[in-house]
């Protein structure tokens, strides 16, 4: 080890070197992204900061504080938290069976005295943690062994398999992709990955048979929503025409006909990004979603440039899950996917979502904070 590793390895524990190693561009760049959640928020109210917006920015504000708050936690720390953090969201998970609260169907959210927890979306996090912790000290060898993989497979099965009884598909289908990131990032060879997905038409096929009535409708809605415009085909068709309306330029801001005359349903959550479309048309459209991009892209830098696997392996896992929160929302909008209850993350309104979003890019900033610091143990690489 040189001079200036020793020096830096002692002085990572400073907290002023630790606030000045964050990335404020990329926290800029979340900032920037909050800022277009809270115009759209502002439309979607009818032009008034409430009810959306005004609370858009508390939540937004909150989340700053607990993103940079974790960003100064050192990494080999939250690295020694990582499997507890999965009992504990595992537990939450398995509790919102017993206990949940239902809304639209669906057993989600735990309610802790006002506030609406969805365990579902800090599981994935605590997940690209565990399996992180769980690879990053493997050899080539041992990750090649596919005794070695049945234990991480298994615990990406628990919280799918939980998930998927709220029911929620496509948080599990989410989960269980996120999960395969970071099991591709450590190494595992893509032959493997191809022969676990031959089963799946088969099994999609059986499981369409076992699935709610409302996820039925919605697959089949999505192959044509013109089969029942006034029911299910109504949200994606509506969404489609508010996107078509808006042209290259838009409608202007305020002035979104499909919103404000309340033809598009739940344009606050699942289908902000059509808000956007309709008043900035297609180009304010392809600037948010190259905002979205940039944010991506700088995870990804985020993880090339960290030294230890331990922090390569969370920092492409949580980037990874945040354009999953992306590509499902504005698929889903635009009809190239089933309509799900994904929302397009710091733009659509939810407190449980936002808080959890600015938790792993606290997360993804500690791993740059600490990207030059070593583990006490080197990994086995025999």
């Amino acid at each position: 080890m040189t001079m200036d590793r020793r020096l830096l390895r002692q002085t990572s524990f400073d907290l002023t070197t630790k606030v000045l190693r964050i990335s404020w561009l990329y926290v800029l760049l979340l900032c920037a992204l909050a800022a277009v959640g809270y115009a759209a928020l502002y439309s979607a109210a009818g032009g008034s900061p409430e009810p959306f917006a005004a609370r858009h920015v508390m939540r937004f504000a909150t989340g700053l504080v607990i993103m940079v708050g974790v960003a100064l936690v050192d990494i080999r720390f939250i690295a020694r938290l990582a499997w507890p953090a999965y009992v504990v969201a595992l537990a939450l998970l398995a509790a919102v069976l017993q206990v949940g609260h239902v809304g639209k169907g669906a057993q989600r959210w735990l309610d802790l005295g006002g506030l609406q927890l969805q365990p579902s979306e800090l599981m994935k996090i605590a997940l690209v943690l565990a399996l992180a912790a769980w690879f990053h000290r493997a050899s080539w060898e041992r990750i090649g062994n596919p005794l070695f993989l049945i234990p991480p497979a298994i615990a990406v099965l628990l919280p799918v398999g939980l998930i998927l009884k709220e029911p929620n598909l496509g948080t599990a289908l989410i989960t269980a992709l996120v999960g395969a990131s970071v099991f591709f990032a450590a190494g595992v060879r893509w032959w493997k990955f191809i022969l676990l997905a031959l089963p799946v038409p088969f099994a999609a096929r059986m499981a369409y048979q076992h699935l709610h009535d409302y996820q039925r409708a919605r697959i089949d809605t999505f192959i044509n929503p013109e089969s029942d415009p006034l029911g299910a085909g109504y949200n994606i068709i509506q969404s489609k025409i508010a996107l078509g309306s808006g042209g290259m330029w838009g409608k202007g801001f305020l002035q979104g006909t499909q919103g404000h005359l309340d033809f598009l349903p739940e344009k606050q959550t699942d289908f902000i990004f059509t808000m956007i479309g309709e008043e900035f048309g297609l180009v304010g459209a392809l600037a948010v979603m190259g905002l979205l991009c940039l944010i991506v892209l700088g995870g990804m830098l985020i993880a090339l440039r960290c030294r230890n696997q331990f922090g390569r392996l969370v920092a492409i896992g949580i980037s990874f899950n945040f354009f999953m929160y992306v590509f499902v929302n504005i698929a889903m909008v635009m009809g190239a996917i089933p309509v799900g209850g994904v929302p397009l993350p710091l733009v659509s309104h939810g407190g449980s979502a936002m808080i959890t979003v600015m938790l792993g890019f606290g997360i993804l900033m500690s791993v740059h904070v600490h990207r030059d610091v070593e583990f006490d143990e080197a990994p086995d690489r025999r």
